[in-house]
């Protein structure tokens, strides 16, 4: 029961507004956690302060207890010296059983209580919202913002964050009190029998202090570069495995070998370095420790044998400054960890602690498409760089259900288009409208959940055929999946896939990025989710780019069926695919220059039908 209790305390998937735990601390806005080393750790701390109170109240009562066992030694020392034998047990048998009661009833207990609340409620539950509440920050971001990172190293710090922020703060609140209760309360004890036994740790204090002073802001410096390194590794690695056929395609397992080996020196040097500062300061610790205790034991034995102290106090003394250099390491060694940590979260909020690149503009309201018309007005579009716009004074009027293709030879702005509509970027002029609502002030997922797309370049999930198709629409039945699939011509391929567990059918899974699949495969398994989507606004950007002509035959009667009643928007290098289109607008360098029907725009004999006619094969030739 008390385990369940503990590990209950906390939702480990509690996002940002909500709370991880009504009793034990308040939920955090949905805003990305703050840049700041402290603002970010309160971010993730604050929704479970209340255990960060308790295992900090926690640690302290064991801290004292643990401190009372170099003064349990020297007070049975004292009353063996003081007793006769046969009268110990009779005169002293109450002080005997109080001391046997701590150390058999109340440390254990009260190690078990901080134990719960460490190991059952923080390190499970807070560890894993830290995790999920980042990868909720990081998901949410633009897509700009992943094309601009590693996905392994976006992937390695959401992970790593988790346990080095829990670890730099549970090993803090363990060290506060080690440090204050065994050192204060030496000094205390021992002072009271003799002033100068208290100089030994005085000075040794001073100048552990001053060893952590050097010690630690380097190592924490050093342990950020590590991570970094590590981090980057990870990348660069994670992104091999994911492109592993163009690895294999080319034969470059050599070069790449080289790229990881890179890599992997610069993490060991980055690793070697850290570690030089952690050997350097155990043996600067240790020789600290040993002149401690032999500082310690002269001082006593002289004090003793001058008559200035009991032999209890010795008794005490002695293993006290022993406890106090076996607990200096076990703090340094916490101490250095500690800031180890909060090197691996600095590195690590370099990519949570970031301001969404795409957010939706205040007070944004959901999308109600009412028609399904669609207005690109004057819009300018340039890429971060380029000296050249993409889209320049772009305007374009789809109606209610048009069937609209774009043409033109690759990087005359189609897919740009498209991925404004999708408000993937953001347009630095003008502006598109749906039913005349400006996009800019609707949510994006509003806006995603209207449109359909189906691309040329189709990756699925590594999950079951029936997951990815149910993409399209979450809640839809399995028959309806199944509908959508056999409309798509996938049904029959997919009743005869099966995976390496031995799943078989719409419950075999696909692989990373639907590698089980050929590419026309999953093409048809993203045409079915877009057929379960059933979006009023359907893009579609290469379709069928990757299915053989019989299949795509088969396909376009069905893409009939599906944009039947919807605002289309099709580009297809193979001009044949777009010949039914209601208005074919040919663009070129980010400007219309030409539209009208395919038999309007051959008569006219311009752009287009010089296209048409130095087609090879059905593409347009670069």
């Amino acid at each position: 029961m008390a385990f369940r209790f503990f590990e209950n305390l906390i939702d480990p998937v509690a996002a940002p507004g909500q709370h991880a735990s009504r009793l034990l601390g308040t939920p955090v806005p949905t805003q990305s956690p703050p840049p700041g080393l402290l603002a970010f750790y309160w971010y993730f701390i604050r929704q479970a302060r209340l255990l960060f109170v308790l295992l900090f109240l926690a640690g302290l009562v064991v801290a004292l207890l643990d401190a009372l066992i170099p003064v349990f030694i020297g007070r049975v020392i004292a009353m063996l010296s003081a007793h006769q034998p046969g009268s110990l047990f009779a005169e002293a048998g109450a002080s005997l059983a109080g001391m046997a009661a701590v150390l058999l009833l109340a440390r254990p207990s009260s190690i078990f209580l901080q134990n719960l609340i460490s190991q059952q409620a923080i390190n499970a539950g807070v560890t894993s919202l830290i995790r999920w509440q980042a990868h909720w920050h990081v998901v949410r971001q633009g897509w700009a913002f992943f094309q601009e990172d590693f996905a392994g190293r976006l992937s390695a710090r959401v992970m790593q964050a988790g346990p080095a922020l829990r670890e730099s703060v549970v090993q803090a609140v363990n060290a506060v009190w080690y440090i204050l209760v065994y050192g204060t309360g030496a000094v205390i004890y021992l002072a009271t029998a003799d002033l100068w036994l208290a100089l030994p740790i005085l000075v040794w204090f001073a100048a552990y202090c001053t060893l952590l002073r050097f010690v630690v802001p380097r190592l924490r410096d050093r342990a950020k570069a590590a991570s970094e390194q590590r981090s980057l590794l990870t990348g660069r690695i994670v992104d091999s495995y994911t492109n592993i056929l163009t690895l294999k395609l080319f034969a470059t397992a050599d070069e790449e070998d080289a790229v990881v080996r890179d890599g992997m020196r610069s993490l060991t040097a980055a690793f070697q370095r850290q570690m030089r500062l952690i050997t350097l300061n155990g043996l600067l610790l240790s020789t600290l420790n040993a002149t401690l205790l032999v500082g310690m034991a002269a001082l006593s034995l002289s004090l003793w044998d001058q008559g200035r102290i009991g032999l209890g106090t010795v008794a005490a003394a002695l293993p006290m400054a022993w406890q106090i250099a076996n607990i200096s390491g076990w703090v340094a060694f916490n101490v250095a960890g500690i800031f180890e940590n909060i090197g691996v979260v600095q590195e690590a909020s370099r990519s949570i602690a970031v301001a969404p690149t795409a957010p939706d503009a205040e007070g944004a309201q959901p999308l109600r498409v009412t028609e399904g018309r669609i207005r690109f007005e004057a819009v300018d579009f340039a890429y971060a760089g380029a000296e050249r716009g993409v889209l320049q004074k772009f305007s374009l009027d789809i109606a209610p259900g048009e069937r609209v293709g774009l043409v033109g030879h690759s990087g005359a702005g189609k897919t740009t288009a498209t991925n404004l509509l999708l408000r993937f970027f953001q347009p630095q002029a003008g502006r598109i409208t749906v039913d005349g609502q400006d996009i800019a002030g609707v949510t994006q997922e509003s806006l995603r959940a209207a449109i359909g797309v189906v691309t040329q370049d189709t990756a699925l999930l590594h999950r079951s055929i029936a997951e990815n198709i149910r993409f399209g629409r979450p809640e839809a039945s399995r028959a309806e999946i199944e509908r959508a699939a056999a409309q798509a011509e996938a049904d029959g391929f997919i009743r005869e896939v099966q995976d390496w567990r031995g799943r078989t059918g719409y419950d075999a899974h696909v692989g990373e990025r639907g590698v089980k699949l050929s590419g026309g495969q999953r093409q048809r398994v993203a045409i079915a989710r877009v057929l379960l989507k059933n979006a009023p606004v359907l893009v579609l950007d290469e379709a069928t780019s990757a299915l053989d002509s019989e299949v795509e035959a088969a396909i376009q009667q069905q893409l009939e069926g599906l944009m039947a009643g919807k605002t289309v928007i099709a580009i297809a290098h193979r001009l044949s695919t777009l010949a039914r289109m209601d208005r074919l607008v040919v663009l070129e360098q980010g400007r219309i220059i030409e539209q009208g029907t395919h038999a309007a725009l051959l008569a006219a004999n311009g752009a287009y039908a010089r296209l048409w006619h130095r087609q090879s094969g059905g593409f347009i030739e670069s």
